[in-house]
This record gives C-alpha cells, structure tokens and sequence, in this order.
C-alpha cells in the first residue's frame, strides 16, 4: 500500500477520511477478514496430555508390575491398580486442562485498545475489533494495533525494532513511495502492527490486520512457544526431586527389610513402588498452577489484572510502594479551581488557548485523553465555549508534542491567512519563554514586577495543592521552514495560569494506614511542585513525621550511593522525571526491598521492568507501560494495589496449606509402613491401600486448600523475604509433626486390631489414614489460628472435596463387590466408633496446639 495514493487507499477500502467506517460496513468487513488477532500456537493433544501422566519411572515400574502380577494369576490386584493409575491420570489431566483454561482465559484481561473514528465520531475499541478500513488515532506511548497507511502526522517516529531490527525511531511522513518491493524499515508512509510511538500524533488508515499483518506473518514462522514455570513451581520441582529421592530410599529400605525378613518378594515389591508412586507429590505442581490461575482471576475481579504468573508470587512479599499520584492516589478527575489573568478580557484568550492547545475530547459517553486536559475542555464547556466551533474556526495544522523534558506542547492554527501557536505547559519552564503579557486584550512587556506577580501567585496555587499550568500565544503571519521547540516556543506572550486539583480517592487514605499496618512503606513519585507533592503526602498519611521529601533537582545531583545510604528516609519525590524512578528502584532494591512500582507513560517502562512488581495504568496508561508490567490496574486506583498484595499473600497462604496437608499426610503414610516393618509386622496396607488414599485424599482437599478465603490479619505482618524458604516459620516441623501424628494414629488402630484380624487390622487402618487426613484437612485450613474461629462453612469446596472424597471411601466398604477387590471386610459398629474416634484425634490435638502457641504467643 505504501505506493499508492491516500486516495486510492480509500477508495479500495471503501472507507472515509473524516468520518471512518459504519457500523454496517465494520459487521461487512469482520465477516470478510475476520479480527484483529494472531493465531496461537496448537494446544498439545488431550491424548498426548493424558499419556504425558505416565512418563514418570515409578509410574512405569508400577505399571509393568502390575502386568506381571497379572500373568502370574494376581489379576484382580492387578487390574484395579491399573484402574487407579488411569483414574489418577484422567484427573491430573483434567487439572493440567483446567490451568490451561485459566490461564488462557486471562489473556483477554490484558487485550490493548485504540481510538478510531467510526460513524462519524472519534471511540475507544478493543485492538481486535479493528477491521481494514477503520480510521486509527496514534500518539506517543500508543503501540500500534495494525498495518496501515498515514493519512496525516505531526512529528511522529516510531520504533520498529521488533521487524527491522533498527533500535533508533523512524521518522515518519506521508509522501508516496514508488517502487518495488521496498523494504519495511525504508516505508516512511506506513506503520506495522506491534511498532510503538516514541514521539508525535498521526492518522492512519488500517490496511491488513491479524496474520495478515508483517507480525503476523512473522508470528506463523514460529510453529511452537516454549511454556515457562513460575519461580515458585521452579522451587516446587526442586523440593519435589529431593522428597522424590528420599521416598525412594525408604521405599528401598521397606523393601530390603521385608527381604530380610523373609517376606514375600513381589509382595515387597509391589508395597515398595506403590508407597513411592503415592508418596511423591507429583501432583503439586499442577495444583499450584491453578491455584496461582484462580488467584489471578479473583484479582481481575478487583480490577487488577496480573500479566504475568510470576507477579502473583512476589506480591505478597513487596515491602515498598513506589506510587505516581495523579490518578491512582487521586480520583483522576482534575477540576478547575482557581484561575489567573490580568483582565475580564484576557480570560477570553486563556480559554481558548487551554481548549485548542489540547489533544483530549469529550463527548456525553466519554472522556478521552489525559486527566488535566479533560479538565480543560470541561472547564471551557462549563464557561459555555463551543469547542467544536472553535476548533472548526482554528484548524490545527502543525505542533510540538508534549515531552517531559521541556514540560510543554504547542499547536499551530490556522486563522484565515494567517497562524496563531497556542503553549501550554509547566510555569517556571513557560515562563521562561515568553516576553510579553496579555493586558485588557493588548500585549505588552513583560517585566520583573509582572513575572514576581505570577510566581507568587503559582507559589499561592501550589501551597494549597493546586496544580498549575501556565498558557501562551503567539502570532504568526508566516511560519517557519522548521517547526520545533527553538523555533516556536519562543517570544511568547504570557495570558494567565489555570489551577486546578485532583482530589485524593475517599478509600486511598485507609489503604495507605493498611500499608504502614502491613510494613510496607508507600512513596509517592510525582511530578508536581514539592509543596504541592507534600500537602497531598500529609493529607494521605504518606508523609509521616521523621519523613523527608526530596526534588527531582536534589535526586540529580546526589548519587546512587548516597540515595541508597539514605532512601528508606524519603517518602516523596516530587518534581522528578520518569528517567529518575529507575534510580529510585536500584536504591530501593539495593536495601533488600521488593519494589512494587506504578507508571503510565513510556519513559516508565524501564522503571516498571526493573521493579519487582512493575504496575501500569488501565485507564490513562500508554500500551508500552502496560506491555512492560507485571500487574494492570483497572481502575487506577492506589487501594487496589493494597487489595492485590492482600490476595497475593492469602495465594502464597493457601500454597502452604497445599504443601502441608499433601507432604504430611505423605509423611504419615511412610511413617505407618516403615515402623511397622521395622516391628516386623505384616504389612499394614496393601498396595492397592495406599495408592487408593493417595487417589481420594490427596486430589480434590488439596485444591481446595487452594481456595480457601483469606486468614484474618494478613495485613498485621510485614512482608515476607523474596527468598525466604517454602518452609519458613516452622512449615517443615509442622508437616513432620502432623505427619508423625497421623501415622501413629493409624499404627496404633493396626496393632489394636490385629488382636481381631488380620483382614480387620488393614481395614481399620484403610479407613483411619484416609479418614484421618481427610479431617486433618480441616485443620491446615487455618495456618495457626483456631480453624473454629475461622468456621468450619467457610470454604465450601473444602467442604465439597471431603464429602466426595467420603462417598468414595464408604462406597468401597459398603459395596460387597469393592470390598472383596479391595480385600478389606465389613466392620460392626463398635469398631467403625473406634476409626470414627480416631480419626478425629489429629484434628483436636492440632488445634490445641494451635491455641498454645497462640497462649503463648499473646504472653509475649
């Protein structure tokens, strides 16, 4: 497209320049091309997922013990312990199918969007509703959404790094490019889907979209992307490989001895592999994968949308806050306050120029653009200013930018044969460049006295939080060859300042006093006037006493050494630029904390990368900031963060609860075999026992662990260290014991019954383990409190997952049929009292060490 006209585009594509597509012909154009996304990778097969399952050795070593048995006439052992590795397989596909589902689900959390002028008016849409033929709106920050062809620009470059290579932004134009087959990176009229504004505005008209794109021809040569682990399942496997290898050697071990003893040898054998098939937690990895996913889907219900797994892990342990304040401390609704010019008839100018100097719009749907240039265009509605009639009288036809460096932006209209330049931008830095004023409508000097006037007056402003924007004109009757900052925004003529307040959100005080409460130090990053950045600190409970603030001006001349010796001291950085919070991060990180951090515009992304927790804006947030972060806040919103660590914690709880209930009833399980063979007894459980209670006890409790609502008082304890163990605060001493427990329950029930049977021994001792850790499910709810104070009806899946893990315990003692596979016998009632009892003993003694502990506790 590159070598055609803008018209003949056009034309083609049946579209129009001004008024963009219908909505007839965007339902026309779907049906012919289809949505603006790329194809993904093939999901592997459900057959391939399935047989995936017994690729582990023990798996396969069972598997051929069980054909053996079965050859040499032990069919039926045979046959229900292949059923229950199959059943076994069937649900951990079931699970790896689930977090698959998850997971992909929360990739339409984080679709980008884009504005577009569709029926005539200019609207925000998901990136994937583009059709070719739609009218797209670009500016700095913007990735963009398709291939398409410029229609107009205004000092626009773009960085095409992700097709050509080329690190430096192209500059753009609109000029028509003859030739051939013309590389990507020398087509100067064109821009390429997933490329991104470094500088400038422009128009384009979409040409090609989804796999038609030069992305996605690239994306269809890459047949298959590799699936990364988070860190956690990373540690997860490793913990797993070193329990794996000790179950081995005591499984070897039970199996030496029972030789030793004379035992039967396939017997041993047998008892040896099914106790390490079920020992090893090769299902943990999959729970914490939807247990992570279920997370991330309660957290989009709080409208923070996590992008990327690993980020629900580290949230729970950030111990620092690096927040913008504009929007996320504040309600994101700039109001005009206060005002300043010389005259009545000055005021005239002033508005004009906050209304056409002004890349926003604002219709009675929305509000599109930033937050203080909304306020512009409201203010002016308010002052009863048609905007769409002046913008018609003055059409824009030139401008410069905003950029945080020069703290400006110019545009350039036309009036009749003649052009005006209208600047807005910071005081000090506008001020600066202007030599005249705007008196009772004629310009004049602009001396000292007037320039102390209004810096009093912006000082007046910003003392009482107000922010601040200065605004100037300049008339031209030609204009320059060459339109930048050293040739326009210059010999202005100053007409006054608008000041103007983003209240603080209602709710963000609270989740500020929830922060000190949870020993996690907020900070706020602004790029406000310091009295202006400290009246909001105070007024929010950020800036404490013994706090400081500090300046963009400080922080630049200080270095990183001195930052770090002294950055746990600050607690607001105000008039800083976004360059600067990379350096706020390093000395962060460089005292040990982890940084969550907040940012909406391009210069942001290095900073939210480098964070721990990089966080972007939903609402006002640029596409590079959101690409480059772990966590999207919907709503903008401070407290969110807050409500997001709050749930990051409660995951991280629930994965140790997992951990603990599946590694100490494994532990239970060892032990009960172990010293029962080292007390030369007969076998407590046969095979088909144990990898039954693996089966029943070990699946559905243990994911609903994983959803279990949050513990009380989460917040009353400072974060955890990044690096600190799976098994901190005593987990490891816990399992052991709760284990220990168990088993001992379990051998003290199969030495009692043994003076009946041993027929009834094993039964007993079937029903007590897996009853017994069915129950002590209970008990790991509730990592140290009292699991009544929390309630026994708080997590009804808990509750589901031990009814169903029942229902199938009692129905193969019930069931004649099932008790004869399972080689166990009918129980009287007396005895079925004694399991029940027994059962119920880790359940009580647990809790009364829990009410000990807390005794104890509390004495301190």
């Amino acid at each position: 497209m590159y070598n055609l006209s803008i018209y003949t585009i056009i034309k083609q594509l049946n579209t129009h320049i001004k008024n963009g597509l219908t909505t007839d012909q965007v339902t026309s154009n779907h049906d012919t091309f289809g949505y603006n996304v790329l194809d993904h990778r093939k999901p592997t097969p459900l057959w391939k997922k399935f047989l995936n399952n017994f690729k582990e050795f023990m798996i396969i070593i069972l598997m051929i013990a069980s054909v053996i048995s079965f050859f040499i006439g032990e069919k039926t052992d045979a046959v229900i312990i292949i059923m229950i590795v199959l059943l076994n397989g069937i649900i951990s596909t079931y699970q790896e199918m689930k977090a698959e589902e998850s997971i992909e689900s929360l990739k339409s959390l984080t679709t980008p969007s884009c504005v577009v002028m569709r029926n005539s008016q200019k609207m925000e849409i998901k990136a994937e509703d583009l059709v070719p033929g739609d009218i797209v709106f670009i500016e700095a920050g913007n990735f963009i959404p398709a291939d398409g062809r410029l229609i107009d620009i205004t000092s626009l470059k773009v960085e095409e790094s992700t097709l050509t290579g080329e690190s430096v932004p192209v500059e753009k134009n609109i000029d028509l490019i003859e030739g051939e087959n013309i590389p990507i990176g020398d087509q100067l009229n064109s821009v390429f889907s997933g490329t991104i504004v470094t500088y400038g505005s422009g128009t384009f008209v979409v040409t090609s979209i989804g796999m038609k794109t030069q992305l996605g021809k690239i994306a269809d040569l890459i047949s298959e992307e590799k699936l990364t682990m988070t860190p956690l399942q990373v540690k997860l496997k490793e913990i797993g490989k070193i329990i794996g290898i000790i179950v081995l050697i005591v499984s070897t071990l039970i199996f030496t001895l029972g030789i030793i003893q004379g035992r039967d040898l396939f017997e041993m054998f047998f008892t040896a592999v099914s106790l390490a098939v079920a020992a090893i937690p090769e299902g943990l990895p999959a729970i914490v994968t939807i247990v992570l996913a279920l997370g991330v889907r309660r957290l989009s219900q709080k409208n923070a949308i996590i992008r990327k797994l690993p980020a629900v892990e580290t949230l729970g342990s950030s111990s620092v806050i690096c927040s913008d304040k504009t929007g996320t401390l504040t309600q994101n609704k700039m109001t005009i306050m206060d005002t300043y010019y010389q005259t009545e008839t000055d005021k005239d100018a002033l508005i004009i120029c906050s209304l056409l100097c002004n890349d926003a719009s604002l219709t009675k749907e929305q509000e599109i653009g930033d937050p203080t240039e909304t306020a512009l265009l409201r203010y002016g509605v308010k002052e009863d200013y048609h905007i769409e009639t002046l913008i018609e009288k003055y059409p824009r036809s030139n401008g410069i930018p905003f950029d945080s460096v020069r703290k400006m932006m110019t545009t350039i209209h036309q009036s009749e044969d003649t052009f005006i330049s209208y600047t807005k931008g910071a005081v000090d830095e506008l001020l600066n460049r202007c030599s005249s004023i705007m008196m009772d409508g004629k310009i004049m000097p602009l001396n000292d006295s007037l320039i102390q006037e209004i810096v009093d007056k912006n000082q007046s402003f910003a003392t009482n939080a107000l922010r601040v924007l200065a605004f100037a004109k300049r008339d031209w009757s030609s204009l320059p060859e060459d339109i930048s900052t050293d040739t326009i925004e210059n010999n202005l003529v100053f007409l006054g300042l608008l000041a103007m307040m983003d209240p603080p959100r209602e709710e963000v005080k609270q989740a500020i006093e929830n922060c000190h409460r949870a020993g996690i130090k907020p900070v706020m990053i602004t790029g406000d006037h310091l009295i202006t950045a400290k009246a909001i600190a105070e007024e929010l409970g950020i800036l404490r006493e013994g706090d400081e603030i500090i300046s963009g001006q400080d922080l630049q001349l200080i270095s990183d050494e001195e930052l770090t010796q002294n950055i746990e001291k600050y607690s607001v950085y105000a008039r800083v630029s976004p360059e600067h919070k990379v350096k706020i991060v390093k000395a962060w990180q460089s005292k040990g904390h982890v940084v969550a951090m907040t940012g909406d515009g391009v210069n942001d992304a290095p900073a939210l990368r480098m964070a721990e927790i990089g966080i972007a804006m939903g609402k006002v947030g640029t596409d590079v900031s959101r690409n480059a972060a772990a966590m999207v806040l919907m709503d903008d919103n401070f407290a969110t963060i807050i409500a997001a660590i709050e749930e990051g914690r409660s995951i991280y709880s629930n994965i140790r609860k997992s951990i603990r209930y599946l590694l100490s009833c494994n532990f239970g399980e060892i032990f009960l075999l172990l010293i029962a063979m080292l007390m030369n007894l007969q076998v407590p459980l046969l095979p088909i026992h144990i990898l039954w209670v693996n089966l029943v006890t070990d699946s559905f409790p243990a994911l609903a662990l994983g959803v279990e609502p949050k513990d009380l008082g989460l917040l009353n304890h400072p974060p955890r260290k990044k690096n600190e163990s799976l098994f901190s605060d005593g987990l490891f001493y816990k399992i052991a014991l709760e284990g220990l427990l168990v088993g001992a329950i379990s051998l003290a029930i199969y030495i009692y019954a043994l003076n009946f049977s041993l027929e009834i021994a094993r039964t007993m001792t079937f029903l007590t383990l897996s009853f017994s850790q069915l129950i002590h499910s209970i008990n790991v709810r509730s990592a140290d409190s009292v699991v009544f104070k929390k309630g026994l009806f708080t997590n009804k899946f808990s509750l589901y997952a031990i009814a169903v893990s029942l229902v199938l315990q009692l129905t193969i003692i019930f069931i004649p049929f099932t008790r004869s596979i399972f080689k166990i016998v009918s129980l009287p009632l007396n005895l079925w009292m004694i399991v029940i009892l027994s059962s119920l003993i880790p359940l009580i003694l647990v809790e009364i060490i829990k009410l000990i502990r807390s005794a104890i506790s509390k004495s301190y």
